[in-house]
């Protein structure tokens, strides 16, 4: 029964660590120096040309359309900085959405949940923004929104201007 008791207080102090969306989680991962790196694939650009030949014989002229296709740009895999998993608390996911309505971008309530609709304010913000084309918030995003700090650089460079 005493143990019991003291464990029960003790329960009460540790941190939540939420559970990010399975298909997110495998979006990251942890490389060098504990940094972590979302994954984003951008699409092939392709090109369709059309080309209208004649066909050859007597009489009325006749003509077919060929479709020819090239690759304008191949799709490649982009890798960008973002925060670990353990840094997604409620808090911060509630800080998040609060930017993200701010800036007109999350239509639902302030849950703290890292739920579809805020993933897919996330998507549109980056998108947007120029960023990657992902549902993983990416750091520069984070930083772009006010809710993670400049880097020493990044404020030096900052305060040049």
């Amino acid at each position: 029964m005493f143990r019991l008791l003291l464990a029960l207080p003790l329960a009460a102090c540790t941190v939540a660590v939420p559970e990010l969306p399975a298909f997110i989680e495998a979006e990251i991962a942890t490389g060098t120096e504990g940094r972590c790196h979302g994954r984003d694939i951008t699409p092939a650009v392709i090109e369709t040309a059309r080309e209208q030949i004649r066909e050859p014989g007597d009489g009325p002229a006749r003509y077919r359309t060929i479709a020819r296709q090239r690759i304008l740009h191949e799709r490649r895999e982009v890798l960008f900085e973002t925060l670990c998993p353990p840094e997604f608390t409620p808090a911060f996911v509630e800080t998040l959405q609060r930017a993200l309505v701010t800036r007109g971008f999350h239509p639902g309530p302030v849950t703290g949940q890292l739920d579809r609709a805020t993933l897919d304010a996330v998507q549109a913000f980056q998108r947007s923004s120029g960023g990657p084309d992902s549902p993983v918030l990416s750091l520069a995003s984070a930083q772009r929104l006010g809710i993670r700090a400049l880097s020493p650089d990044q404020l030096e460079v900052m305060n040049r201007r």
